[in-house]
């Protein structure tokens, strides 16, 4: 079999095309469902006149559509395209245009933001909107279930490993960028962790795969629970398709923001094997939830073997609390940037690493800024490396690539940009990206050692840190906090607990308290937005004292 995910998907829907492959609310669609279904839609994107690598781009919330209209762009070799769908008319029209995509699939509610975009879309051959609401369909495009139905499932053909799938990426600084991967490294690693996952054989070969998903008993069977938005890498890759390269059920929630205690009954009532979230931020919704109960009972969650979580730090607390009521489930935080995996942390009830301290991939190293690898032990930072299946590059930007995507001593090595250093029994800690960096007088300070400081302050919910402009210290680092309900936390209770476990040049020399902490929908930190909440506070506070 070509590693291809397309047709590993294939061979998995003609070995157990009965069982649920996508579960949404009520709805329930099999694999051989998925399997015909993502064919209409392949045929129909081929007479729009979409051909080899043409850019099929989803801007669409969580649910049965993204997985089956993604599906059918790998099937007939066109290049998935993912967009953030916080995005507005720019954001959006650039995207659309340094992707070059031919065709677009968004939802109704979304439909404002396209129509701002279409006409300057010259490249576009096919709109297709996924109904949501009551918004009437945007003149120009078609009907999603029409543009299904219209066609006869696409012929099964030959594919290359080699096609492409394009992950956006928000990065840190700059304009999104497109990381192209070739399909054959997902096909060829993604049915390893899936099968490490079920317990089986990881050496299984990609034609005997469909074989072990039919030999599989119900309570060995895989049901995955993207928490985050499958428009961003962790959910996409670990919340659906790793795991359904072994056959799993992808649960999506019908509601847009997190509701822990819809969570807890999609778990209970389809046993959700794994589930994939992003940090604390998404870890208190669901703690909570379990303490709350349904309807005077606990949650059955016996079926849930593990939790992934990646994309920003998890707290060795919060895994804690989580543990304590699931002590039967793993916790496997992962060290990774849509450039490439690095290293990975597994917590059970037997215990686990640090917050932040990471056992890294065999093929992961850290470098000095003169490709001089770290020494263990040494306290010396470096910049992340990763090695092994490394993507080919950042789609139309030749430089970029070059600066990232380097070969030292004849081996490729991904640089997402991360800080680190080597402790002497060979773990990873994590320090944070380089560009991100607060330069306080002469000292530099890693934000997110910061911020995992201040949120064990008694009291305190969460906290992003930043730096803000000082004429002293050229920046200070500010810490934007938000704290539980009730709980009087103070800027000196702060200042002073972080003094206790970090060099006093890390305190925070400014608080900001905030109702939330600024986030995107998915719980990644939205740093950006904090640093001006915090501007303009302190603005506001140097104003009233000259006033």
């Amino acid at each position: 079999m070509e590693p291809h995910l397309a047709n590993i998907y294939e061979s998995i829907a003609d070995a157990v095309g009965d069982r649920p492959a996508l579960v949404h609310g009520e709805l329930t669609r099999t694999w051989s469902e998925l399997d015909r279904r993502s064919a209409q839609i392949a045929a129909g994107l081929s007479s729009a006149g979409l051909g080899v690598q043409s850019k099929v781009a989803f801007f669409l919330y969580n649910g049965p559509q993204y997985v089956e209209a993604q599906l059918a762009a790998m099937k007939a070799r066109f290049v998935p395209v993912n967009i953030n769908y916080r995005y507005r008319d720019a954001e959006l029209a650039y995207l659309l245009d340094n992707s070059d995509a031919e065709a677009l699939f968004f939802h109704s509610s979304l439909a404002a933001t396209v129509d701002q975009v279409r006409e300057r879309m010259t490249r576009m051959k096919v709109f297709v909107q996924v109904p949501d609401d009551d918004t009437p369909l945007l003149d120009g495009a078609v009907d999603y279930e029409s543009f299904a139905a219209a066609y006869e499932p696409m012929p099964r053909i030959h594919r290359s490993g080699d096609d492409i799938f394009l992950l956006y990426t928000g990065g840190t600084t700059g304009l999104p960028k497109g990381v192209m991967f070739a399909l054959s490294s997902w096909a060829e690693t993604f049915p390893v962790a899936a099968l490490m996952l079920a317990g089986r054989d990881p050496e299984t070969p990609l034609d005997k795969l469909a074989s072990v998903v039919a030999s599989m008993e119900p309570e060995e069977r895989l049901a995955t629970l993207p928490a985050v938005p499958l428009m961003h890498g962790t959910g996409l890759t670990y919340g659906a398709l790793l795991p359904q390269t072994l056959g799993a059920a992808v649960v999506t929630l019908t509601n847009r923001s997190l509701d822990g205690h819809e969570l807890l009954r999609a778990v209970e009532a389809n046993r959700v094997t794994t589930m994939s979230i992003v940090g604390d931020v998404l870890s208190k919704p669901i703690i909570r939830a379990i303490d709350e109960g349904a309807d005077g009972r606990a949650y059955d969650l016996s079926s849930l073997r593990n939790i992934y979580s990646s994309g920003t730090m998890w707290s060795s607390e919060v895994k804690q609390a989580l543990l304590q009521r699931m002590p039967h489930i793993a916790l496997t935080d992962i060290m990774n940037a849509s450039e490439g995996a690095m290293a990975t942390q597994v917590t059970t009830g037997e215990g686990g690493a640090a917050t932040a301290r990471f056992i890294p991939n065999p093929t992961t190293k850290v470098f000095t800024d003169d490709n001089r690898e770290v020494v263990p032990g040494s306290g010396e930072v470096g910049l992340l490396a990763a090695g092994g299946r490394v993507p080919v590059g950042y789609y139309k930007d030749p430089v970029k690539t070059a600066e990232t995507f380097r070969e030292i001593d004849g081996e490729r090595y991904s640089f997402p940009g991360d800080m680190a250093t080597i402790e002497a029994d060979g773990t990873i800690t994590l320090l944070g990206r380089g560009s991100q960096v607060i330069n306080t007088g002469g000292e530099k300070v890693f934000r997110e050692e910061v911020e995992e400081a201040v949120k064990r302050v008694p009291g305190v919910r969460d906290c992003l840190v930043v730096g803000v402009a000082d004429e002293s210290f050229g920046q200070a680092v500010s810490a934007v906090v938000a704290v539980e309900d009730g709980a009087v936390v103070s800027r000196e209770d702060i200042v002073g607990f972080v003094k206790k476990e970090l060099a006093g040049y890390k305190a925070p020399r400014h608080v900001v308290f905030v109702g939330d902490v600024p986030r995107a929908p998915n719980g990644k930190a939205d740093h950006k937005t904090a640093k001006v909440v915090a501007e303009a506070e302190l603005a506001g506070q140097r104003g009233r004292i000259c006033g």
